[in-house]
């Protein structure tokens, strides 16, 4: 027998492992490669079964099951990836692809887009899906009065409505060839439906688990729900939040939990020398940055603005907070590998000379800052805080740290505090990732930065359909971010996250978002 034929036996659990490392090694195989092949063999077939628990650094008691306030991993992974489905979704190779959709078609220079239902999907109250449920899905983050994240993105959805009960017309007052993009955000999720308002507080959704408990800033919990329309494997689902990286960590490699993510890059060596844990790190979008609020002094002068991107020594940080995992960021949030990423002409490269010569522009020969950080913001954040200190100090600039509580970072620091440090996952496209938190206005602008020129390179870039032109507006808002915007973009990180071995993984994990696109529930498998 030939080992493809035998590998085949073991996944399918029909060979036992003492029977094929014999007939390995009687095939020349040495008595370890053996059972690396039997490992790989068994973790490879995915099987139905079990109780996946994962803990995750992000979740806060001020969460709610509405997706429109989603702000991070636990929210989307547990909210978004596990109770519920969007019409279209980020394959793990980038590509779009319908989800609850079947399928999505463009019109008239991408101005109307027809969404058709995929048929016989029901929500897990047992209540068919229909177009009515998409539109008042998608109207949820359109309102007067709405604080979604996703508002932004459907500014310029001029109406929505229902072309019989499986098929959705949406028209726009501008054309958008990254539409079917947006839509697969975590924020728009289809929720059940009555009188054109949605059901999400029940937490009702299409996904592949039906929500069984959820305690905000605690865990959420779920079972396989039988009517998904895709296949997935464990019977239960448990999403812990433990917010301190070194609790995570004790956490699995006590057994309590069988995934974590943000691993503590300074053990994550250790932990996977000890044979039952498995690291899978994924270089994405993902970038770490430090927000400045340029409506407020002294961060509305660009000159001042211009002097801290100079002040910071980003190889430093990558080197001794992401040790190695990530690189150094040029204040474009666009990360290689996006469709259009351009790599800005100006490198904000440590530089105390230039620091100066922009503080001498902004009329000053010294500046004192604060800078709020935790590490709820990102593993590592108070560190890089320091460094970033100590590199300022250097540039005639005190930058005063303030350490923040870890809880309710969120709500109380982000957007809040002129100056804090923090984190995006990225986008797919370079027109979601400024539509949620370039444009003026936007929800999310977490600098609060305006700039007349790039919201008219933003309106027309993505209208346009001429593949050449549309890359150089692009190019030029790179350049606009990178030079005159309020985000540092410090750096661009791996995710890195760690698994006991019992649990299986696709080969290809989804760098869009961490935790395997926020899907790993319906992905991933007990081997």
């Amino acid at each position: 027998m030939d080992l493809k034929s035998m590998k085949n036996l073991a996944a399918k659990g029909k060979m036992s492992r003492r029977d094929f490392v014999q007939l390995a090694m009687a095939a020349g195989v040495t008595a370890v490669a053996a059972e690396t092949l039997f490992v790989k063999a068994v973790r490879a077939e995915p099987k139905k079964g079990g109780r996946f628990r994962m803990a995750v650094g992000s979740g806060a008691t001020t969460d709610t099951l509405d997706p429109a306030t989603f702000p991070d991993t636990f929210n989307g992974s547990f909210g978004w990836g596990s109770l519920r489905s969007s019409l279209t979704e980020v394959a793990p190779d980038g590509q779009i692809i319908p989800d609850l959709a079947e399928s999505f078609e463009g019109s008239d220079g991408a101005k109307s887009w027809v969404f058709t239902i995929r048929n016989g999907t029901e929500f897990h109250n047992g209540k068919s899906v229909d177009s009515d449920d998409v539109v008042a899905s998608i109207n949820h983050h359109r309102s007067e009065e709405s604080k979604s994240a996703a508002k932004s993105l459907l500014s310029t959805v001029a109406d929505v409505k229902a072309d019989g009960k499986n098929k959705v017309i949406v028209t726009l007052t501008d054309g958008n060839a990254d539409f079917p993009y947006v839509v697969s955000d975590y924020h728009m999720p289809i929720m059940p439906a009555a009188d054109g308002k949605v059901d999400w507080q029940s937490g009702v959704g299409t996904g592949p688990y039906e929500m069984t408990k959820f305690e905000p800033g605690v865990r959420g919990e779920g079972k396989r729900y039988a009517n998904y329309h895709r296949e997935t494997y464990f019977d239960e689902i448990e999403i812990l939040t433990i917010i301190d990286v070194a609790a995570r960590s004790n956490a699995l490699s006590a057994g309590s939990v069988d995934f974590i993510d943000r691993v503590d890059l300074k053990t994550s060596g250790r932990m996977a020398s000890g044979g039952n844990v498995d690291l899978a790190e994924v270089s994405g979008f993902a970038h770490y940055v430090a927000p400045m609020n340029c409506t407020m002094a002294p961060f509305d002068n660009k000159d001042v603005r211009l002097a801290l991107k100079y002040a910071i020594d980003r190889e430093e940080i990558v080197k001794k907070v992401l040790l190695g995992h990530g690189s150094p960021g040029n204040d474009n949030p666009i990360a290689p590998g996006v469709p259009f990423s351009h790599d800005p002409a100006t490198k904000h490269t440590f530089d105390p000379e230039k620091a100066k010569f922009h503080l001498k522009k902004a009329g000053l020969s010294s500046l004192q800052v604060d800078l709020s950080a935790a590490d709820a913001a990102f593993a590592g954040a108070v560190d890089a805080a320091q460094l970033m200190k100590e590199s300022a100090a250097k540039c005639g600039i005190d930058i005063n740290v303030i350490r923040e509580a870890d809880d309710a970072y969120w709500d109380s620091v982000w957007m809040k505090k002129s100056w804090c440090l923090s984190y995006w996952s990225g986008r797919p496209t370079p027109d979601l990732m400024f539509t949620t938190a370039y444009a003026s206005g936007a929800a999310w602008n977490d600098s609060f930065w305006s700039n007349a020129r790039f919201d008219e390179l933003l309106a027309a870039a993505r209208s346009e359909l001429d593949q050449v032109k549309r890359a150089a507006m692009y190019a030029e808002m790179q350049e606009l971010v990178a030079d005159d915007g309020g985000v540092m973009v410090l750096m661009f990180y791996n995710y890195v996250n760690a698994h006991s071995k019992a649990v299986g993984r696709p080969d290809l994990i989804a760098p869009n978002w961490d935790i395997d696109g926020m899907k790993i529930t319906q992905r991933w498998w007990f081997a």
